[in-house]
């Protein structure tokens, strides 16, 4: 296992060389939003960049929060959060868009309990034959739809005062859809009203490199995008060319049977010098409404527990799982607008 002093060590300070930029101005003024207001980047610590507290599958015109126990949802959730605490985490991005089982009151109320800085978002997900996207998605335009999640980020998500940390959307696999171009043409926009980065759910290969293609038609730099799932691309080939374009390449569904593959992935991120675009996490969780206490709720564990000690014995260094644990969602979850050369 990976020893506990490091992780708490690395969650608490900015390491030396792999974690400074700039001056020290200059990192005071980069921050991350959370459910409990804007924290400053450098206090993130060690990151889980893609996890979910609660889903709701159920479908867009049918998502309610009366469908669920908010008490119970914490009292299912709050151990698997104080686990990760102990492990060193200081940091969990919940990735559930609105419309799929978002609930910012409860993500701040966990916030408070576990002592985790929690991420919530804006953005729609787009996938599933539109079923989890609300009926005027459909009919507004790309300007519309960045102006309402503007809106969230300016004024606070459904009349609380939190703020969105990043914009979430999904898009199938394959060539963009005329609805999936709307949306990443929406989240681009919305990205340069905020300067949130844009974590996309995302299909295939070719949808991820279409819409890093599609953001800079709309002026935005790939750097401003997250490849959700960029695990199920099985050609590294795709994952180096992103990567080139300077997109985040996000292998996100790790779990104890996927400890040889991921390492395989990560090596040769590495080995073509791309490991500074590379997020680790789970896709793990979470309490999924409809099923009797939400189901088995799968922990957020293995990064620390079995797959950094696999990279260490791989030959990864302390400054490389820096990277891949504190500096690299630091930096793609930092507020900043980036713009296209």
């Amino acid at each position: 296992m990976i020893r506990r002093d490091f992780l708490r060590a690395a969650s608490t300070v900015a390491v030396a060389g792999v974690l400074k930029e700039g001056s020290g101005a200059d990192r005071q003024a980069k921050e991350v939003m959370t459910v409990r207001g804007p924290v400053a980047a450098d206090a993130l610590g060690v990151t889980l960049p893609h996890e979910h507290v609660l889903v709701d599958f159920i479908g867009a015109d049918k998502a309610s929060r009366a469908r669920y126990d908010a008490n119970e949802v914490f009292e299912v959730v709050l151990p698997h959060l104080k686990r990760v605490r102990e492990l060193g985490v200081r940091t969990l991005v919940e990735s559930t868009p609105a419309y799929l089982g978002r609930d910012p009151l409860l993500l701040k109320r966990l916030s408070e309990a576990s002592g985790l800085h929690i991420v919530t978002n804006t953005g729609y997900y787009g996938v599933g034959k539109q079923k989890f996207l609300p009926a005027h998605a459909l009919t507004e335009t790309a300007g519309q739809l960045a102006a309402r999640w503007a809106a969230e980020w300016r004024d606070g998500i459904e009349g609380t005062t939190i703020r969105p940390g990043f914009i979430k959307m999904a898009v199938d696999a394959g060539p963009l859809s005329p609805i999936g171009r709307k949306l990443i043409q929406a989240a681009a926009r919305a990205h340069k009203a905020t300067g949130l980065t844009i974590a996309s759910h995302t299909g295939d290969g070719t949808a991820a490199l279409d819409q890093i293609a599609a953001l800079g038609d709309e002026g935005v730099n790939g750097s401003a995008f997250i490849w959700v799932h960029a695990q199920n691309a099985r050609d590294s080939g795709v994952h180096f060319r992103a990567a080139q374009r300077g997109a985040w390449v996000s292998f996100d569904g790790l779990g104890p049977q996927s400890i040889e593959r991921y390492a395989t992935m990560v090596k040769a991120m590495k080995e073509r010098g791309f490991l500074h675009r590379v997020l680790l996490s789970h896709d793990a969780g979470w309490y999924h409404v409809g099923e009797a206490r939400g189901g088995t709720f799968r922990p957020f564990d293995t990064l620390f527990t079995q797959f950094i000690p696999a990279l260490q014995k791989a030959g990864f260094s302390e400054a490389d799982i820096r990277h891949l644990t504190i500096a690299n969602p630091r930096e793609a979850y930092t507020i900043r607008v980036k713009t296209s050369a």
